[in-house]
């Protein structure tokens, strides 16, 4: 059964993915507009036995990892993460005031969600996509989330045993889709998932995610097809690739090789749910 909270005061803390920092200088430049004590952080940094950092503020948490991966990262914060509800971050956003109460208020007046996924705008003040106007997450939708939007109730997520699997992701096998993979599995293990279209965040508009011409997101994507669509995925590929064509993402010269490349990425795929290292 899925757990409420109250109206009283909830411990939020921020989760923040970094790689090779040796100062905070990066953490209060994200939150300059923010009251920094009225919330926790915690900071997952990927780095060398060479390049620690250390945190001298009571509110902020480090943990040096020695790993690879965005998927890795959010799951070492996850599980490390003492927060009443968590807010995922990366470490070139900025947020706007008062993020503290938009987010209680948000869980306080959605009661039943799980999570929540909110707005950000571009560095021009612009939103970053077209949002849907919808109350409730669907399959559909949450292609639509980026990681840096999404806030969760702690216990809920690690009762249900909800993950970011590390297959997917940036510096995984494929490349992209974290955020969707991990809000998939929330899904189907009956997690409440709300959006509440509020904007608390900047981020720069360049993103590996729009650059889908390049192989190693077509890799991933048709990856990503098949563990959703099974054999539909080549089907998916082909249309998926027209589209990108369409948008001016890659030439029509330049089909046929980067179907090619899909379907590695398909195989790869198939490698790992063969040796038992993904479920379908």
């Amino acid at each position: 059964m899925t757990t409420t909270l109250n109206t009283e005061a909830k411990k939020i803390e921020i989760l923040i993915s970094t790689m090779n920092r040796t100062s905070m200088d990066f953490l209060y430049k994200m939150t300059e507009q923010l009251e920094f004590t009225s919330l926790e952080y915690l900071i997952v940094n990927q780095t060398s036995k060479d390049k620690l950092l250390v945190s001298k503020d009571n509110n902020v948490r480090v943990i040096n990892s020695f790993e690879k991966g965005l998927a890795k990262s959010r799951n070492v914060a996850i599980a490390h993460a003492k927060g009443d509800i968590c807010l995922l971050a990366d470490d070139d956003v900025k947020y706007f005031s008062k993020l503290n109460e938009k987010i209680s208020q948000a869980f306080i007046s959605k009661k039943e969600a799980d999570i929540i996924t909110f707005q950000m705008v571009d560095e021009h003040g612009n939103l970053f996509r077209d949002y849907p106007d919808i109350l409730k997450h669907n399959k559909k939708t949450l292609y639509l989330v980026n990681s840096v939007g999404i806030a969760f109730k702690r216990k809920n997520l690690l009762d249900r045993k909800v993950l970011f699997n590390e297959l997917f992701g940036l510096g995984s096998i494929f490349e992209t889709a974290d955020e969707y993979v991990f809000l998939r599995n929330a899904l189907n293990k009956n997690l409440n998932m709300c959006f509440e279209p509020v904007s608390i965040l900047e981020h720069a508009y360049k993103s590996s995610g729009k650059n889908e011409g390049f192989d190693k997101l077509i890799f991933a994507r048709a990856a990503l097809f098949y563990k959703y669509s099974g054999f539909l995925a080549y089907l998916r590929l082909f249309k998926h690739l027209y589209l990108v064509y369409k948008n001016k993402g890659i030439k029509f010269s330049q089909l046929y090789s980067k179907y090619k490349v899909g379907l590695k990425g398909i195989k790869e795929y198939k490698m790992y749910l063969r040796k038992g290292l993904e479920k379908r």
